[in-house]
């Protein structure tokens, strides 16, 4: 029989958070994955250093593990980026507030501070290399890939979704009466998007030329010119993986092929769509709270990376009110 290895005081209370976090707070999957994966790293360095509870947490026990977070490199040599040091400590903090209400002794949470990230400086396309995106789909030989490809962008475009939203619609999500569907994005939250007519178009003619029953939206279309055994053969081999959809990678590579297409030379990606959404949306006269609102984001700092625009609004203002006499 295997030896299991004994856990100490300090990973056991880490499974309790995480089942916390899992049961009690219900937080996504995708967050209980983040916090496992950052506490798992600060548990092994506090074990290093000899802190095997929680009471043996300490400012210099942090202190430590900051330097070591600023020092360590990746697979390919680079430095973590700094917001990811943030998560670290971030994670960190929410594990400390959990015992705290747990009535353990630890490091009190609010003592870890976290270091101001620069300001972000997000990527969008102006309007010229949005029309040349959209144009470079008529390229596609294929009738049903052109359509999907374009309804993939359409929609990306009109509603600022997140790669992973856009993989995960199906076509019972999708409410193209209306022109609006509910999503579910970052912390399980729900939230009401729009699809402009053009997408709405687009969407209807892809799905009035699709044969198959798959739930998805979006799906792979790859076997064109395949013989049919070879269809039915990949059929029934990936016939889970169909049935969910296009991946996030694969959605960045039907964009990756259209700027290639299009001579767009800066880098793109389905969040630079989300970006030109916003961007769009700002330029056209919409106040940052609706935008906030429409791009899922919890807190209005988080929008506010699009500075860019409403430093070009103020421009506007400074111009026409200063100095007139």
């Amino acid at each position: 029989m295997e030896k299991q290895t004994k856990l100490t005081p300090l990973r056991k209370y880490l499974t309790e958070f995480l089942e916390y976090c899992e049961i009690g707070k219900n937080q996504s999957r995708q967050t209980l994955r983040n916090y496992d994966h950052y506490l798992n790293r600060f548990c092994q360095f506090a074990t290093q250093n000899g802190a095997l509870k929680p009471e043996q947490i300490s400012l210099e026990l942090v202190r430590k593990y900051r330097l070591y977070l600023n020092r360590l490199s990746d697979e390919h040599g680079r430095n973590l980026k700094l917001i990811t040091q943030n998560y670290h400590l971030i994670s960190l903090r929410a594990f400390l507030k959990y015992l705290s209400k747990m009535d353990v002794k630890t490091l009190a949470p609010e003592k870890i501070e976290l270091p101001k990230n620069p300001a972000r400086q997000v990527d969008f396309l102006e309007p010229g290399e949005l029309g040349r995106l959209f144009e470079a789909t008529k390229q596609e030989p294929s009738e049903l890939q052109r359509l999907r490809d374009q309804a993939i962008l359409e929609t990306l475009f009109s509603t600022g979704l997140r790669v992973s939203e856009l993989a995960g619609l199906r076509r019972d999500n999708i409410n193209l009466g209306r022109g609006e569907f509910t999503v579910r994005g970052k912390g399980d939250k729900l939230r009401v998007v729009f699809l402009s007519s053009e997408a709405i178009a687009v969407i209807k003619k892809y799905l009035a030329k699709r044969t198959d029953n798959g739930k998805a939206l979006f799906v792979s279309h790859s076997q064109v010119g395949n013989t049919v055994d070879k269809q039915i053969e990949s059929q029934t081999a990936d016939k889970d993986k169909r049935s969910i959809g296009l991946t996030a990678r694969s959605i960045q590579r039907v964009i990756k092929k259209y700027c290639r297409l299009a001579g767009i030379v800066k880098k793109v990606s389905p969040h630079t769509l989300r970006h030109s959404f916003a961007t769009d949306l700002l330029r056209n006269g919409a106040d940052i709270r609706s935008v906030q609102s429409m791009l899922g984001h919890a807190s209005i700092t988080t929008t506010q990376i699009y500075t860019h625009i409403t430093n070009e609004a103020l421009r506007e203002v400074h111009k026409k009110f200063h100095n007139k006499k």
